[in-house]
């Protein structure tokens, strides 16, 4: 690996995770990889909550399209973070549910709720001042 400098001045060593044709420099890059871009993180934080259905999801997230949808899910699922159950109903049902590994984000998107809240606190109190 090659040394990096830290912020505070100190160095460390920065070892390249390779998994299959992929080589990621920090382990940050493997979390955004899987919850990264407009739509995954926030599908995530609901279908944490509980088990949430296409068409509730669809609701709960404003500005997304079915084919975005449908895609974001799918690689939330091949990624091991939902898992996808169809009800044999007419109209057949489908649910998203957190897996074990899913609800590991938890902390994570814990985490990136507080940062937002702070952050959309502070520019709010900035954009008065």
């Amino acid at each position: 690996g090659s040394m990096v400098k830290m912020a505070d001045g100190s160095t460390r060593s920065i070892e390249n995770l390779v998994r299959g044709d992929k080589t990621y420099s920090t382990p940050i890059e493997v979390t955004l990889d899987v919850i990264g871009g407009k739509w995954k993180a926030v599908l995530a934080y609901h279908i944490i909550q509980g088990p949430q259905r296409f068409s509730e999801l669809k609701r709960l997230v404003p500005g997304i399209t079915e084919k975005m949808l449908t895609q974001q899910l799918r690689e939330l699922e091949r990624d091991g973070v939902v898992s996808r159950t169809v009800f044999a109903e007419v109209p057949p049902r489908v649910e998203y549910r957190i897996t074990e590994h899913g609800a590991s984000l938890q902390p994570v998107l814990a985490a990136m709720c507080s940062w937002g809240r702070e952050h959309w606190q502070q520019s709010a109190a900035g954009a008065e001042g």
